[in-house]
C-alpha cells in the first residue's frame, strides 16, 4: 500500500496535464456530465461498504 495505485509520485504539474488532456477529448459540455456519473458511482461504492459493514456488525452482535 505504499504506493496506492501508484498515484504517491503524481505532482501538480502532471494533474494539470491530465486535466487538459481531458478536456481537449471530451470538451466541457461532457466534463460535468463525467463528473455527475462519477459521483454517483462513488456513492452507490460507499452505500454498499456501509451496507456490508451493517451486516458484518450485525452479525457479530447476534453470536454474543
Amino acid at each position: 500500500m505504499k504506493n496506492l495505485l501508484l498515484l504517491g509520485n503524481i505532482g501538480a504539474g502532471e494533474i494539470i496535464i491530465v486535466a487538459l488532456i481531458v478536456l481537449l477529448l471530451f470538451g466541457g459540455k461532457k466534463i460535468p456530465e463525467l463528473m455527475r456519473g462519477l459521483g454517483k458511482g462513488v456513492k452507490s461504492f460507499k452505500d454498499g461498504m456501509s451496507e456490508i459493514e451493517k451486516e458484518i456488525n450485525d452479525e457479530g452482535e447476534s453470536k454474543s
